[in-house]
């Protein structure tokens, strides 16, 4: 008696484990039509404008990743960086540099340490110069314009201009554009929008900035 209960228990254990094993094969069909369906809707080919704002770690890291996969299937990459300075040694550009990368630094560094708004000017006007030719270039497949969020803030570069040049650039190009405080004007252009918000970090806790992490 004690062994056909056993048997009973045991049988009705293997159909509710078949219960819900059934349950998590229909729900993953439904996952998957969704999906397909998704990209099968995504017959548009062109370049796509992407922006990493928002006020956490990371936003660069992930521009230059980018960049970084696209160099790896054999694109043709620019770079562009506003903000940092010629002195200031940046880890993924140490590594783009072994590869045929257009790449220009504004050079004065951050406005904090310069604390002169006409030499910043005329640096950023020179990067902006770079950066144009860059977006009128055929052969280029991506571009990063690395933290020109602040850039256009200060209004050291016109915004209408760097619209114009983005929406003129080469069909099948990909833009990238990094920093805090992104323009709305920008976000609304934009195809791809990532907010990068911080939770907590390291230098809060008086953690000093490590190279191989931080830059």
């Amino acid at each position: 008696m004690n062994d056909t209960k056993k048997d009973g228990a045991n049988q009705s254990q293997d159909q509710a484990a078949m219960s819900k094993e059934q349950k998590h094969i229909e729900r993953q069909k439904k996952i998957k039509a969704n999906v397909d369906k998704r990209v099968a809707q995504a017959t548009e080919e062109r370049g796509v404008f992407l922006v990493i704002t928002g006020n956490g770690k990371g936003k660069s890291t992930s521009g230059f990743g980018t960049v970084l996969r696209a160099i790896g299937h054999g694109q043709k990459a620019g770079v562009v960086q506003f903000i940092k300075g010629t002195h200031w040694e940046c880890g993924e550009m140490n590594i783009l540099k072994q590869f045929s990368v257009q790449h220009h630094v504004m050079g004065t560094g951050f406005t904090w340490e310069t604390q002169n708004s006409e030499t910043d000017k005329a640096a950023a006007k020179v990067a902006w110069e770079k950066s144009k030719d860059m977006l009128a270039d055929e052969s280029i497949n991506i571009v990063l314009l690395d933290e020109m969020t602040y850039i256009v803030k200060y209004g050291y570069i016109d915004l209408d201009e760097v619209i114009e040049a983005i929406n003129n650039r080469p069909k099948m190009q990909n833009v990238i554009i990094t920093g805090r405080a992104c323009h709305r004007s920008l976000i609304e252009l934009a195809d791809t929008v990532s907010e990068v918000q911080p939770i907590k970090h390291a230098f809060d806790a008086g953690i000093k900035a490590q190279k191989g992490l931080d830059w």
